[in-house]
């Protein structure tokens, strides 16, 4: 395993850890995907919720349908436009996902050494001997001894509505289990999740390609969440629909890993996906528990390695009943940004927990803590050694600009990007400082009409640990004589004075292109 990426110095004064921290107009450097639902679709608590530290808003549709989801959406832009903070759109796939189907929604009893019958015909009622499911196949799939978990979908694990199953005989279709522990089955929505099965699913099912056609396009999902996703050409085929629906061409798929088998093709995977988010729930049940630690730390290392966003779900499980987390879980969240991680996924705990704006906060907060001590100098000799010499053109600007904030202590790097290819570089090297990207839009036309690229750019980097955007002025290109870009640069620096980022005699690094050559900077501001 790498060294740490904690940071003290010596010696270690007990009494400086309860020192106030300092306020700061960017809550965290690493960001907080939440997930709307029931308790945090109303204007007001989105508002919050944004206000909170919260920069994408998920939208799962295991949950919900188009019109639900819609209108939650609605609320979201008013949020947006009432706080004046920007927020990224993530649409999460149902994909390959068992489901126990139960109509009535009527309380299951399960006794502990009793019998169940998993059965695949769904117009049979759910009773304490058998659960109809959503998927014809499981029998073929499963042997006497395989080990089977029902749970409320998004199960924090702290529910008594969680039950284990052992396979004791195939029966045509139908699955006979034991039960192993006493639980009750209540509550609108249970998963299956069957410990190191193949399911002969779809990632991208019909029904899910139906949601982003028909909710995703027109709303231009910043991102999709692809659930399962098993191997790399689950990825490839997700983008390859996305490229036939217009303006989703340019969404990123974050490949959502959550069993062995997408564990055991985790490279390829982040070779194709634009991102990966770490689903530790059903990971946690696929893999021994001694063995998740070790893959979230090889995972974390190999996204920031390759420069690609990672995420990490279900740290604060707790916090959907309890206004403060436990010790373990606040532990988890410091140790997931100490490990690399660019985002922290919130599930049950904002989409039906009772305390999702300080849930934010407090994730926001610990994030923060943690940041204060993660050895960047580390982590950036690490970096520039696993990319290795010669560096490509921009990678070396990338470096450059982070080794020169770090050396004259400036308070931002400000970067000029039309992609946001450059700014995402140089937040790889996880400077200490925010990182500033100012995204210059670029005109398009497709013959009928113009049209300016820029906000999905923007949007997107609001998943990236320590990147902050800024949509410019299109009358200002990015590549341009110096003279224009003097311009769009007072505005940037005017935004990071309002915002309390940029102080007088502070020093700031510029990275940005004029004319062929880009150009590294370094400013020193007057009073």
């Amino acid at each position: 395993m790498h060294s740490t990426n904690l940071l003290l110095e010596e010696p270690i004064r007990m009494a400086s850890i309860l020192e106030p921290s300092k306020t700061s107009f960017f809550p965290a450097m690493t960001k907080i995907v939440g997930t709307l639902g029931p308790k945090s679709r109303s204007v007001d608590t989105i508002s919050s919720c944004l206000k909170a530290g919260m920069s994408v808003a998920r939208f799962d549709f295991s949950w919900g349908d188009a019109a639900y989801h819609q209108e939650t959406l609605e609320n979201l832009k008013l949020a947006i436009k009432s706080t004046k903070k920007l927020c990224a759109v993530m649409l999460d796939t149902v994909g390959p996902e068992l489901q126990v189907v139960n109509a009535k929604e009527t309380p299951i009893s399960l006794e502990e050494n009793g019998k169940v019958v998993l059965t695949p015909h769904q117009g049979q009622e759910a009773s304490n001997s058998l659960l109809p499911i959503n998927f014809s196949g499981l029998a073929k799939a499963l042997k006497p001894g395989a080990t089977i978990f029902v749970g409320q979908y998004l199960f924090t694990g702290s529910e008594t509505t969680s039950v284990w199953l052992e396979v004791s005989e195939i029966k045509g279709d139908d699955v006979v289990c034991v039960i192993k522990n006493t639980a009750t089955l209540a509550g609108s929505l249970f998963t299956l999740h069957c410990s190191q099965i193949h399911i002969d699913l779809p990632t991208l099912s019909d029904e899910d390609k139906d949601v982003i056609k028909r909710w995703g396009a027109p709303n231009k999902i910043d991102f999709l969440s692809l659930s399962y996703t098993r191997h790399a050409e689950d990825v490839r085929q997700a983008r390859q629909f996305l490229s036939t629906l217009g303006d989703l061409s340019q969404t990123q798929i974050f490949a959502k890993i959550e069993n062995v088998e997408g564990l055991n093709h985790f490279d390829e995977i982040l070779e194709e996906a634009d991102g990966i988010i770490l689903s530790r729930g059903n990971l946690g049940i696929d893999l021994p528990p001694e063995k998740v630690f070790l893959f979230q730390k090889s995972a974390l290392h190999k996204c920031n390695m390759a420069g690609k966003p990672a995420v990490v779900t279900r740290v604060v499980d707790s916090m959907t009943d309890n206004l403060r987390p436990t010790r373990a879980e606040a532990t988890d969240v410091a140790n997931a940004v100490l490990d690399g991680s660019d985002a922290i996924l919130l599930g049950a705990e904002t989409l039906r927990g009772l305390y999702p704006v300080e849930t934010i906060s407090t994730v926001g907060r610990i994030c923060a803590e943690a940041e204060k001590v993660f050895n960047q100098d580390l982590y950036y000799k690490r970096t520039v050694k696993h990319v290795g010499e010669p560096m490509t053109h921009l990678e070396s600007i990338a470096s450059s600009a982070v080794r020169a904030a770090i050396k004259v202590k400036a308070s931002v790097i400000i970067c000029f990007t039309s992609s946001g290819r450059a700014a995402r570089l140089i937040a790889k090297y996880r400077p200490s400082m925010p990182v500033l990207s100012v995204v210059i839009p670029r005109l398009k036309t497709n013959q009928l009409k113009w049209s300016f690229t820029g906000a999905f750019e923007a949007r997107q980097s609001l998943i990236v640990r320590g990147l902050f955007p800024m949509l410019a002025d299109p009358r200002h290109p990015a590549e341009s004589t110096s003279a224009t870009n003097e311009s769009v640069l007072k505005v940037a620096l005017d935004h990071g004075k309002a915002s309390g980022v940029i102080k007088s005699h502070d020093r700031v690094v510029v990275c940005q292109k004029v004319g062929d050559s880009s150009v590294v900077k370094i400013i020193e501001l007057d009073d």
